[in-house]
Order: structure tokens, then sequence, then C-alpha cells
């Protein structure tokens, strides 16, 4: 990558304010493969002006223009998936198969999905004889995580190029690799100068000086709770808008009428895919307190047929997670719920066998947790799947909304049952019998999962101001 030590701003690649630098390890390997620049105030500086230059211009083009670029975008990135997914597989460790199918191929869908709407959205609407007038809000700073890469960086981008705004975007200094071909990709497809710019960088020094920024008018952070609120704190003396989507730990109701065979397999697989590294995995399945043996065994054997191994070998289902930092809190907790009387089904501490390099975690399930356990109530981040037991369907919602988390939930079961009770469930969006993804609904959180929303025709408000011109029709 020849730009990877450079910054994009103002259309172009240059060279970085310091000489200062950061490894960028392979999570498999444990090994530097790369090295990124480290910004500092000064480069964020220029690349705000930049994107406050351009405002002016872009926030006035025509929607008709706006819907080219987004298509221009999604052709770029389906030209270059298989680069972007080798460069995931290799920043942050997601299995090649996974990079393929979903990470890399994510980032198209987000800017397809947002020409489609942007076609035809209604920015302004008549009220009597005042006109409402839904403006871009101007210039918007993009803080994104390493665990979906361009999918949380697309997700930002998408809208708010589709509604006129600028922008600055700091991918997470652990997982910058793919943001590179990704802010190529943006201006091969002809996005003009200052309005998309990439400044790579730690989140104490670069991501607080956009946060802190005056002439950023927006701040738009994935990641931590524990890090959104730093960034809601930097982000008040100006009194910006701040959105966020944040941790989770999400309940998985497993409904006593549903094929427990068929869904806790699904189930107890899907929570393990990207090694357990997303903030919407179903971590805590919650099922009837009189069939957790057979729940327990059920996920035990689905788990124990994981492929761990080589995140580039296309067989490999379950990679390494993202650091040590990562591998140490994982083993924490795994030992935390051993410490507190959880049964360990399977798994547990240290690495599968036979892996002795990488950050490699043992797919582990325990039973017979109780809501108040370590293992149920923090994001573990890994692929540890906590089975809780409860009496009825009420005490079913009440286990699931006992959470200071609220970004999703999934519910298997009757259909009729599985969509009462979704609707008394304290989250973003629950997911009914295994439905997967749909780019063009909302997503985000309730609670300490965030504020705000990203996906589809939703995601536009959250970069938009609202202005009432009275008097407009006579």
């Amino acid at each position: 990558m020849t730009n990877v030590k450079r910054f994009y701003i103002g259309g172009s690649w240059i060279s970085p304010s310091s000489g200062a630098t950061l490894d960028v390890i392979n999570p498999a390997t444990e090994a530097a493969v790369s090295a990124i620049a480290l910004g500092t105030e000064a480069d964020v500086d220029k690349a705000v002006a930049a994107a406050r230059t351009a405002f002016a211009s872009f926030s006035q083009t025509p929607v008709g223009e706006r819907v080219d670029l987004l298509r221009a975008i999604a052709v770029g990135i389906r030209q270059r998936e298989s680069e972007l997914a080798d460069a995931i597989v290799t920043e942050m460790g997601s299995p090649r198969g996974l990079a393929l199918a979903l990470q890399a191929p994510a980032g198209r869908f987000h800017f397809a999905t947002a020409a489609k709407f942007l076609a035809s959205y209604p920015f302004t609407e008549a009220l009597d004889t005042s006109l409402v007038v839904s403006e871009p809000i101007g210039v918007v700073a993009m803080i994104t995580p390493w665990n979906w890469p361009i999918n949380q960086a697309a997700c930002k981008i998408a809208p708010a190029l589709a509604v006129g705004c600028t922008m600055v975007l700091k991918p997470s200094e652990i997982a910058p690799l793919s943001a590179v071909v990704l802010a190529e990709i943006v201006h091969d497809a002809g996005v003009p100068p200052g309005v998309f710019n990439l400044v790579q960088g730690d989140g104490a020094t670069v991501g607080t000086a956009l946060s802190v920024h005056p002439d950023v008018d927006m701040v738009t952070f994935t990641g931590s709770t524990r890090a959104g609120i730093e960034v809601a704190k930097n982000a008040a003396p100006t009194v910006k808008r701040v959105t966020q989507e944040l941790g989770g730990k999400s309940a998985n109701i497993i409904l006593d009428d549903a094929n427990f065979a068929h869904v806790i397999n699904r189930d107890a697989f899907d929570m393990c895919l990207n090694t357990g590294q997303s903030c919407n995995a179903g971590t805590r399945m919650l099922v009837p307190a009189a069939r957790m043996a057979e729940a327990s065994a059920i996920a035990a054997r689905a788990v124990a047929s994981i492929s761990v191994g080589d995140p580039a070998d296309v067989g490999t289902t379950v990679g390494p997670v993202v650091s040590q930092q990562q591998w140490d809190r994982v083993q924490e907790l795994i030992q935390s719920g051993i410490d507190e009387g959880a049964t360990l089904v399977t798994g547990g501490v240290g690495r599968p066998d036979g892996l002795d390099l990488g950050y490699f975690v043992k797919p582990t399930v325990f039973a017979d947790v109780t809501n108040d356990m370590r293992i149920a109530r923090e994001e573990i981040f890994g692929p540890v799947l906590v089975i809780i037991g409860y009496e009825d369907d009420d005490d079913a919602v009440r286990i699931a909304n006992d959470s200071p988390y609220g970004l999703s939930g999934y519910i298997s079961g009757s259909h009729e049952r599985a969509l009462a009770l979704a609707k008394r469930i304290r989250t973003g969006e629950i997911h009914l019998n295994g439905a997967g993804p749909d780019f063009d609904a909302p997503f985000g959180g309730y609670k300490q999962s965030g504020n705000g929303r990203e996906w589809g025709a939703h995601g536009f408000a959250e970069f938009l101001e609202t202005k009432s011109i009275l008097g407009a029709f006579g």
C-alpha cells in the first residue's frame, strides 16, 4: 500500500506533520505487517479546514450528482472487494470466508442503499404556510472501530455524502489498512476535493482533536461505551451533535416451542462469527430453566464443531481476537465465570490446542449463568456464550431488559408469540426466528448502547438540520 503512511486531505495523499508511526499487528501471527503514520492536531486542523471549505459547494450539489457518486463508490468497492478482504484478514483477523462474504461487501451494500433512498428522499415538507427544509449539518467527524472496519465506515460515509455533508474519517489505529483502500476508492469515484478526508491516529490524539474541534459540526462514533462517554464529554463544550453506536450484551430468547436442536445449534454457531467481536451478537442465551441441560448440550456440540485457526484459510470459521489486550480481557472474563460458579460446558481459559501463537481463544459455553454475573453483565467481545434459565415469558423479558445495554436481541419460537415479546424488549432491533440483517432498516441502540440510528433512509436524519421557513406559501 503506497498510501499507508500518508493522509488523504483535500483530494490528495499528503505527508503527515509528524514522523511518528505505529505498527499494525497481524493478530494471527503477532507480527508487525505494516505501519501507519500517527496524526496530530495539526493534521486534524488541515483536514477539517479542507472539509469546511468544500462544504459550501458540496452541500448545494444536485441530488442526482450525489446519487451518481454513491453508485460509483459501490462499484469501486465491488471491483476491489478481494483487496479489502485481504486487508481485513490481515489487520483484525477476520476469517477470509467471512471477509469475502460480509465484511468487505457490507460497504457496497451501504452505498447502494443510500443511493436508492436518496433518489426520492423528502428534503422539504409543506406545512400550511410554512416550508420545512432538511439541510446537511456540515462537517462530520467519523471515528470508527476495528471489528467491522468497512461496514462501520461505510454506514457513516454513505448517508453523510448522500445529504451533502463533508467529513473527516479516523479509522481504528488497530485496523487501519482497509480504510486506506476505501479512501482510494472514494477518490477514484470522483468525490470532490475536501469532501472526504482521512487522518490516521489514536483516539487520545486524533479522536480528541476531532471531538473538540470548533469547526466540526457533528461527531459520529462507534466503539466501546467507555470511549463513547469520553467523546461526548469532549464534544460538549462546542455543543456539537454526537451520535453513538456503542456496546451490547444482547439477549437471545429461545421459547419453549422453538426447535431447540436447530435454533440453538444455529445461534451458538452464529454467535462465534467474527470471533464473537460483534456488538450485536446474541451472547446471552435465555432458555427455559427446566431445559438447561438439553440446551447447553446442543450449544456445546455446535461450538465444538467450529474450526479455529489461520484466518487466511478459507476453511477457518473463527480466527483470533484482535489484540493481546483483547485476548487478556476475554481470558479474565472466562475465569470470572468459572470463579462465580457458572458451569463451564466447553472451552475455557487459554489457547485452543495446537495454536501457541496468535490471539486465539477457545470457543466457550457457560451454563447455569445468573444475570448478575460479570459474564452476563459485561461485553466480552469474544466467542463466549452464556446460557441463562428463565421461568416464563415475563421472566424472559425481565432478564433480557435487565442490562445497561440495549443494542440488539433475538427471539425464536412461534411467530406471533415472538413478535409480541419483541415489542417488550428495550433494544434498537430484534431478530425474529433467525432473521438476518436488513440494510434498509435502522440500526442503533437504547440505553448505554448509544443514540441515533444508522443504515437506510433513517440514517440520513442524523446528518441533517431542520429549518422552518415561515410564510413561504401565501
